[in-house]
């Protein structure tokens, strides 16, 4: 596929990298030439440096024969005028990052399909929606529902009060068990485990189950005497932060701490929730923290611009009792530090826009995605099609490459997990586990085939 990307930001180099690798033809336009240093000679991309809203430039870029146009810069306006103009000289398909919240409403998505943009990706709303999504489940590092909790994938980091460790998990997730254990992440290693594995302590294991049988989840991994989470400290006042106060359920109560006075008082304009209250302060001071009762408080998220002071700022909030801790950490070098630190949930923007992107450039059907970082694996939501390979033999007999296993699947909105014996129907919503991002190998079981 080819695929132009205007922006070499946080969002469009991450993108760039990751399409590098899986063979795509890419081009990264930027107007600023340090943004692009090292691109073309590190990775195998095209780069150019001038405006992404020039329409020699997006000529050049070869925009008539691409697949997918995306417009990433760090000005909203330019993204939208980039895409139209992209969509008017041929780009097959585009997508835009915005800064307004306005333009997500489902009465105006209509408006920008006609102006040729296909879908519009506002990184911290994502980021945002995941915070929330962990937040409802204080035992946990990551929370994803598929078909409103039909099916529900949790990543859970398994302690010695684990009632299942060292047991084979042909044991455990047998046909007629609640659950299947799809990945473990061990200590550096990413395994997508067999029959013969076993849990241990201080693995991050991911299971797939229905909504149902969450609290039996909890128990069988030794977590009932987390507290559920009803007050929250949210360090840093950026747009990530706004969005999930906006968004907090009504039984949360948030404390947001900001360091700047101004921006104090610009956000208790914007916030206006009784269960949202501002703080000058910051969040690092542990007798600050003490006095505003954060030994009442189930969960600290920290959401600044900098990866080590929320990282500090999480590891202050363990030191007090906060079992639930939550790190903004958008330079991924800092990612594998922070996991080894314990800190808990990390949260990248860029990869959970990548993902969200990345969707976008599948033949097969895909309804969603999740990027599960800490186990450098994608778990995507394919649709079945007629013809397509997956629905020719059962899963045991698919001949499914290394690194891809398939969860569960959905059908007539019901959640089902799957075993060697499961045959997958048209029409069939299936959850696919990917290591190492290999969701092209996994698209070609789920696209019409003739042949088998």
């Amino acid at each position: 596929m080819k695929i132009v990307i205007a922006g070499a930001g946080a969002v469009g180099t991450h993108l760039s990298k990751l399409l590098s690798t899986e063979n795509h033809n890419c081009v990264l336009i930027d107007d600023e030439e340090e943004r692009l240093e090292g691109m073309s000679s590190n990775y195998d991309i095209m780069t150019i440096c001038d405006s992404p809203t020039s329409i020699k430039v997006l000529k050049e870029a070869g925009v008539d024969t691409a697949d997918l146009f995306v417009g990433v810069t760090r000005h909203e306006s330019n993204n939208i005028t980039a895409c139209m103009l992209a969509h008017a000289l041929g780009a097959k398909k585009t997508v835009a990052r915005i800064d307004s919240y306005e333009y997500l409403k489902p009465q105006n998505i209509d408006i920008f399909k006609g102006l040729g943009i296909d879908s519009l990706v506002y990184p911290e709303v994502l980021a945002a929606q995941d915070i929330i999504e962990g937040l409802k489940l204080s035992w946990v590092r990551q929370r994803w529902d598929v078909h409103d909790g039909a099916l529900v994938l949790l990543g859970i980091k398994l302690r010695d009060t684990c009632k299942i460790l060292n047991r084979p998990i042909r044991d455990l997730c047998g046909p007629d068990d609640p659950y299947h254990i799809v990945v473990l992440k061990r200590g550096g290693e990413t395994l997508i485990p067999g029959g013969l594995d076993t849990l241990q302590s201080g693995d991050l294991a991911y299971f797939m189950t229905t909504r149902e049988y969450i609290p039996f989840i909890r128990a069988i991994v030794g977590k009932e005497h987390y507290e559920d989470v009803h007050n929250i400290f949210i360090m840093g006042a950026g747009k990530t932060s706004i969005r999930a106060a906006l968004a907090m359920p009504e039984n949360m109560n948030v404390k947001i701490i900001e360091s700047s006075l101004e921006r104090c008082e610009r956000v208790n304009h914007w916030v206006s929730r009784d269960n949202v209250m501002v703080i000058h302060g910051d969040g690092r001071d542990l007798s600050l923290l003490k006095e505003e009762g954060v030994k009442h408080t189930q969960a600290f998220v920290a959401l600044t611009g900098n990866a080590e002071t929320n990282i500090l700022a999480c590891l202050a909030a363990k030191k007090l009792g906060v079992r639930k801790t939550v790190a903004m950490v958008e330079n991924l070098d800092y990612v594998s530090m922070a996991e080894s630190l314990d800190i808990g949930t990390i949260i990248n923007k860029k990869t959970v826009a990548a993902s969200h992107i990345f969707q976008m450039m599948m033949k097969a059907d895909v309804r969603s995605m999740r990027s599960l970082m800490l186990a450098d694996s994608d778990v995507a939501e394919f649709v079945a099609t007629e013809g397509s390979k997956v629905t020719k033999a059962v899963v045991k007999n698919l001949g499914l490459p290394s690194g891809i296993a398939i969860g569960g699947l959905v059908r007539d909105g019901k959640g089902i997990l799957v075993n060697g014996n499961t045959q997958i129907q048209v029409g069939d919503s299936v959850i696919v586990f990917c290591h190492k991002h290999h969701l092209e190998k996994a698209e070609k079981y789920f696209k019409k085939s003739l042949l088998w």
